[in-house]
Protein backbone atom coordinates (compact mmCIF):
# COMPACT_ATOMS: atom_id res chain seq x y z
CA UNK A 1 0.00 0.00 0.00
CA UNK A 2 1.35 3.36 -1.15
CA UNK A 3 -0.21 5.80 1.03
CA UNK A 4 1.86 8.59 -0.22
CA UNK A 5 2.15 8.34 -4.31
CA UNK A 6 3.01 12.01 -5.89
CA UNK A 7 3.45 13.35 -2.42
CA UNK A 8 6.58 15.27 -1.10
CA UNK A 9 8.09 14.63 2.19
CA UNK A 10 10.64 16.39 3.54
CA UNK A 11 12.88 14.71 6.66
CA UNK A 12 15.34 16.91 7.95
CA UNK A 13 18.31 14.86 10.09
CA UNK A 14 17.90 12.14 7.42
CA UNK A 15 21.12 10.37 6.93
CA UNK A 16 20.89 8.12 10.12
CA UNK A 17 19.06 6.67 12.83
CA UNK A 18 15.09 7.74 12.65
CA UNK A 19 15.68 10.20 9.87
CA UNK A 20 16.62 7.55 7.92
CA UNK A 21 14.40 4.87 8.57
CA UNK A 22 11.71 7.28 8.04
CA UNK A 23 12.85 8.25 4.40
CA UNK A 24 13.34 4.67 3.70
CA UNK A 25 9.68 3.91 4.72
CA UNK A 26 7.96 7.50 2.91
CA UNK A 27 10.11 6.28 0.43
CA UNK A 28 9.10 2.77 -0.10
CA UNK A 29 4.94 4.45 0.14
CA UNK A 30 5.87 6.03 -2.54
CA UNK A 31 6.52 9.51 -1.70
CA UNK A 32 8.84 11.72 -3.42
CA UNK A 33 11.66 12.41 -0.16
CA UNK A 34 14.00 15.03 0.55
CA UNK A 35 16.24 14.52 3.04
CA UNK A 36 18.60 17.07 4.60
CA UNK A 37 21.99 17.23 6.54
CA UNK A 38 24.85 19.55 7.28
CA UNK A 39 26.91 17.83 4.58
CA UNK A 40 26.01 17.61 0.92
CA UNK A 41 27.74 14.90 -0.40
CA UNK A 42 27.19 12.67 2.77
CA UNK A 43 23.97 13.37 2.71
CA UNK A 44 23.32 12.89 -1.27
CA UNK A 45 24.91 9.43 -0.87
CA UNK A 46 22.39 8.19 2.02
CA UNK A 47 20.05 9.51 -0.39
CA UNK A 48 20.88 7.73 -3.47
CA UNK A 49 21.64 4.27 -1.29
CA UNK A 50 17.78 4.48 0.08
CA UNK A 51 16.00 5.18 -3.60
CA UNK A 52 15.54 7.26 -6.62
CA UNK A 53 12.84 8.70 -5.29
CA UNK A 54 15.26 10.27 -2.43
CA UNK A 55 17.06 13.54 -2.63
CA UNK A 56 19.70 14.71 -0.25
CA UNK A 57 20.32 18.19 0.49
CA UNK A 58 22.62 20.27 2.49
CA UNK A 59 21.55 22.28 5.15
CA UNK A 60 22.52 23.64 8.33
CA UNK A 61 19.08 23.98 9.84
CA UNK A 62 20.10 26.25 12.45
CA UNK A 63 20.36 29.06 10.23
CA UNK A 64 17.33 30.48 8.83
CA UNK A 65 18.97 31.54 5.32
CA UNK A 66 20.13 28.01 4.55
CA UNK A 67 16.63 26.63 5.48
CA UNK A 68 14.65 28.69 3.16
CA UNK A 69 17.01 28.00 0.67
CA UNK A 70 16.79 24.12 0.89
CA UNK A 71 12.95 24.23 1.05
CA UNK A 72 12.90 26.76 -1.80
CA UNK A 73 14.98 24.71 -3.81
CA UNK A 74 12.75 20.95 -2.41
CA UNK A 75 9.60 23.06 -3.95
CA UNK A 76 11.37 23.61 -7.70
CA UNK A 77 12.65 20.10 -7.40
CA UNK A 78 10.16 18.01 -6.33
CA UNK A 79 7.34 19.98 -5.44
CA UNK A 80 5.83 22.24 -2.24
CA UNK A 81 6.55 19.65 0.41
CA UNK A 82 2.72 17.68 2.02
CA UNK A 83 4.42 16.38 5.52
CA UNK A 84 7.43 17.95 7.30
CA UNK A 85 8.80 15.56 9.83
CA UNK A 86 11.45 17.92 11.53
CA UNK A 87 13.62 15.30 12.96
CA UNK A 88 17.60 16.33 13.12
CA UNK A 89 18.97 16.82 16.75
CA UNK A 90 21.56 16.79 18.77
CA UNK A 91 23.27 16.18 22.55
CA UNK A 92 25.87 18.39 24.02
CA UNK A 93 25.61 16.95 28.01
CA UNK A 94 26.85 18.46 31.25
CA UNK A 95 25.43 19.04 34.34
CA UNK A 96 24.53 22.18 34.51
CA UNK A 97 27.07 24.25 36.49
CA UNK A 98 29.57 23.18 34.56
CA UNK A 99 27.57 23.74 30.94
CA UNK A 100 29.12 26.02 28.81
CA UNK A 101 27.35 28.58 27.30
CA UNK A 102 27.98 27.12 23.93
CA UNK A 103 26.61 24.14 25.05
CA UNK A 104 23.26 25.17 25.80
CA UNK A 105 23.24 27.27 22.32
CA UNK A 106 24.38 25.02 19.96
CA UNK A 107 21.69 22.67 21.49
CA UNK A 108 18.80 25.04 21.20
CA UNK A 109 19.38 26.60 18.12
CA UNK A 110 19.92 23.21 16.77
CA UNK A 111 16.94 21.39 18.47
CA UNK A 112 14.44 24.54 18.80
CA UNK A 113 14.97 27.06 16.52
CA UNK A 114 15.39 24.92 13.73
CA UNK A 115 11.44 23.74 13.82
CA UNK A 116 10.55 27.68 13.72
CA UNK A 117 12.79 27.96 10.83
CA UNK A 118 11.76 25.19 8.85
CA UNK A 119 8.24 24.72 9.83
CA UNK A 120 8.20 28.55 8.79
CA UNK A 121 9.97 28.03 5.51
CA UNK A 122 7.57 24.83 4.81
CA UNK A 123 3.80 26.35 5.86
CA UNK A 124 4.41 28.92 3.11
CA UNK A 125 3.19 26.01 0.65
CA UNK A 126 1.29 24.18 2.41
CA UNK A 127 -1.30 27.27 3.51
CA UNK A 128 -1.74 27.91 -0.11
CA UNK A 129 -2.22 24.38 -0.69
CA UNK A 130 -4.63 23.96 2.29
CA UNK A 131 -3.20 21.13 3.53
CA UNK A 132 -0.22 19.21 5.11
CA UNK A 133 1.19 16.96 7.68
CA UNK A 134 3.86 18.30 10.21
CA UNK A 135 5.17 15.99 12.75
CA UNK A 136 7.93 17.67 15.24
CA UNK A 137 10.21 15.41 17.01
CA UNK A 138 10.82 15.29 20.95
CA UNK A 139 11.85 13.07 23.57
CA UNK A 140 10.77 11.71 26.28
CA UNK A 141 13.32 13.72 28.16
CA UNK A 142 11.05 16.62 27.08
CA UNK A 143 7.91 15.64 28.84
CA UNK A 144 10.01 13.92 32.04
CA UNK A 145 13.75 15.79 31.88
CA UNK A 146 16.74 13.77 32.46
CA UNK A 147 19.44 15.15 34.84
CA UNK A 148 22.57 16.54 32.68
CA UNK A 149 20.70 16.95 29.91
CA UNK A 150 19.17 20.72 31.09
CA UNK A 151 19.87 21.93 27.47
CA UNK A 152 18.14 18.84 25.51
CA UNK A 153 15.41 19.31 28.10
CA UNK A 154 14.36 22.34 27.55
CA UNK A 155 14.61 22.35 23.60
CA UNK A 156 12.07 19.17 23.47
CA UNK A 157 10.13 20.69 25.79
CA UNK A 158 10.13 23.72 23.94
CA UNK A 159 9.08 21.54 20.95
CA UNK A 160 6.00 20.19 22.13
CA UNK A 161 4.82 23.93 23.50
CA UNK A 162 5.40 25.15 20.13
CA UNK A 163 3.58 22.51 18.29
CA UNK A 164 1.01 22.95 20.30
CA UNK A 165 0.34 26.34 19.54
CA UNK A 166 1.32 26.24 16.19
CA UNK A 167 -1.44 23.13 15.03
CA UNK A 168 -4.20 26.05 16.67
CA UNK A 169 -2.66 28.94 14.00
CA UNK A 170 -2.73 26.53 11.14
CA UNK A 171 -6.20 23.64 11.63
CA UNK A 172 -8.07 25.58 9.56
CA UNK A 173 -6.27 25.32 6.59
CA UNK A 174 -6.40 21.37 7.21
CA UNK A 175 -2.45 21.03 8.43
CA UNK A 176 -2.32 19.13 11.78
CA UNK A 177 0.80 19.54 13.56
CA UNK A 178 2.19 16.84 16.29
CA UNK A 179 4.12 15.45 17.92
CA UNK A 180 6.42 12.31 18.26
CA UNK A 181 8.31 11.77 21.67
CA UNK A 182 10.87 8.49 21.52
CA UNK A 183 11.71 7.01 24.30
CA UNK A 184 15.17 4.55 24.51
CA UNK A 185 15.68 3.72 20.74
CA UNK A 186 18.69 1.54 19.19
CA UNK A 187 20.62 4.30 16.96
CA UNK A 188 23.99 4.53 16.63
CA UNK A 189 24.12 6.88 19.57
CA UNK A 190 22.71 4.88 22.13
CA UNK A 191 25.21 1.98 20.88
CA UNK A 192 27.99 3.90 21.79
CA UNK A 193 26.33 4.33 25.79
CA UNK A 194 27.95 0.38 26.54
CA UNK A 195 26.75 -2.82 27.67
CA UNK A 196 25.69 -2.07 31.00
CA UNK A 197 24.27 1.67 30.51
CA UNK A 198 21.87 -0.16 28.49
CA UNK A 199 20.96 -2.95 30.73
CA UNK A 200 20.17 -0.68 33.23
CA UNK A 201 18.11 1.91 31.25
CA UNK A 202 16.53 -1.53 29.60
CA UNK A 203 15.51 -2.44 33.20
CA UNK A 204 13.53 0.80 33.63
CA UNK A 205 11.08 -0.19 30.46
CA UNK A 206 8.08 -2.25 31.39
CA UNK A 207 8.46 -3.80 27.88
CA UNK A 208 11.85 -4.86 29.01
CA UNK A 209 13.73 -3.91 25.33
CA UNK A 210 14.69 -1.06 23.51
CA UNK A 211 12.82 0.56 20.99
CA UNK A 212 13.34 0.33 16.91
CA UNK A 213 13.92 3.43 14.58
CA UNK A 214 11.06 1.35 12.12
CA UNK A 215 8.77 1.09 15.20
CA UNK A 216 9.34 5.17 15.20
CA UNK A 217 9.07 5.58 11.65
CA UNK A 218 5.73 3.82 11.17
CA UNK A 219 4.29 6.28 13.81
CA UNK A 220 5.26 9.20 11.82
CA UNK A 221 3.88 7.78 8.36
CA UNK A 222 0.64 7.55 10.24
CA UNK A 223 0.42 11.01 11.69
CA UNK A 224 1.33 11.75 8.32
CA UNK A 225 -1.49 9.91 6.66
CA UNK A 226 -4.89 10.77 5.77
CA UNK A 227 -6.49 8.60 8.10
CA UNK A 228 -4.89 10.94 11.15
CA UNK A 229 -6.20 13.76 9.65
CA UNK A 230 -8.56 14.72 12.76
CA UNK A 231 -5.43 14.14 15.01
CA UNK A 232 -3.73 17.36 15.90
CA UNK A 233 -1.36 19.17 18.56
CA UNK A 234 -1.00 15.58 20.24
CA UNK A 235 1.94 14.05 21.56
CA UNK A 236 2.41 10.62 20.76
CA UNK A 237 4.80 8.89 23.63
CA UNK A 238 6.97 5.51 21.46
CA UNK A 239 8.80 4.37 24.91
CA UNK A 240 7.82 0.87 25.95
CA UNK A 241 5.98 2.33 28.70
CA UNK A 242 8.94 4.15 30.02
CA UNK A 243 6.85 8.06 30.86
CA UNK A 244 3.99 5.96 32.72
Amino acid sequence: MERFTDRVVVVTGGTRGIGKACAELFAKEGAQVAICGRDAATTAEVATSIGSNVKGYGCNISNSAEVDAFIDAVSTDLGIPYALINNAGITRDGLLMRLKDEQWHEVINTNLDSIFYVCRAAARGMLKQRRGRIINMSSVIGLHGQAGQTNYAAAKAGIIGFSKAYAQEVAARNITVNVVAPGFIETDMTAALGDNAMETIISQIPVKRAGTVEEVAHAVAYLASDEAGYITGTVLSIDGGLGM
